[in-house]
């Protein structure tokens, strides 16, 4: 009986990649792909898959989103593919069917295949969902990263959140000020500032997100905008429809 996979992943190179060794999978046949959240869903829906390869960032919709959307119960079995190694990772050993973390080798993908592979044989459905159930649990608890991974040059860098000044949008992506060094992440600047502790980075505009121990002076503008100055010098502009962030990052500081 073959195996019937979903492969709900983002990034065409990573999707091309699980489809080229699923492909060498003889038990398992590839029922369709999705590049985002919203259309993994639909395709979960219509087609209900054996197997879900499930990219944990994605934008808009994430993996977690996807799971919630279908549903728990109507959930088919997954396997996360992420490129965090941080609490995500720990929360998948311990609910998870499998996770993937990106860059991952051939290798440790025939071990995912297999251990899904094994417990569709057992048909363990009841005891993946209670499993499920446990994780969105987990991820509903306010959690925030220590570190960011981010692509560069072929390899994946972790950065400390602590060491981050302040975070620019540049359309779907997001630069990270660290030091003397930037760094460009494919995320949103919504996306990011759900990850980040709120008592320490405040978002003080639409594209800009502030870590509060790099700000050393706020100078009042016009109409309660503000120009925050970092320790290193760095102006940045605050706009009205975030005053309230900065109003309560004063008010912690006092």
């Amino acid at each position: 009986m073959k195996i019937r996979a979903l492969i709900v992943e983002d990034e065409p190179l990573a999707r091309e990649r699980i489809r080229s060794l699923l492909e060498e999978e003889r038990d398992v046949e590839i029922v369709a792909e999705a590049g985002d959240g919203r259309t993994g869903v639909e395709r979960i829906k219509s087609l209900d898959p054996d197997l879900v390869f499930l990219d944990v960032n994605m934008p808009e919709l994430d993996g977690f989103g996807v799971i919630e959307e279908v549903g728990v119960e109507a959930m088919p079995p997954v396997i996360f593919v992420t490129a965090y190694d941080q609490f995500a990772v720990q929360a998948f050993d311990a609910h998870a069917l499998d996770y993937l973390l990106k860059p991952f080798d051939e290798e440790r993908f025939r071990a995912a295949v297999e251990r899904a592979r094994q417990t569709l044989r057992r048909q363990q459905s009841g005891s993946l969902d209670r499993r499920l159930t446990d994780l969105l649990e987990d991820l509903r608890r306010p959690r925030h990263l220590e570190r960011l991974a981010v692509k560069a040059g072929g390899k994946i860098i972790f950065i400390r959140t602590d060491d981050i000044e302040w975070i620019t949008a540049e359309g779907n992506y997001a630069r990270l000020h660290a030091g003397d060094r930037s760094h460009l992440m494919r995320e949103t600047m919504s996306s990011l500032e759900t990850k980040l502790d709120p008592t320490r980075f405040i978002r003080i505009h639409r594209s800009t997100i502030v870590n509060g121990d790099a700000i050393a002076e706020l100078e009042p503008l016009f109409q309660g905008d503000y120009v925050v100055i970092l320790r290193n010098g760095t102006r940045l502009t605050s706009s009205r429809g975030y005053r309230s962030n900065l109003q309560d990052f004063m008010n912690r500081s006092s």
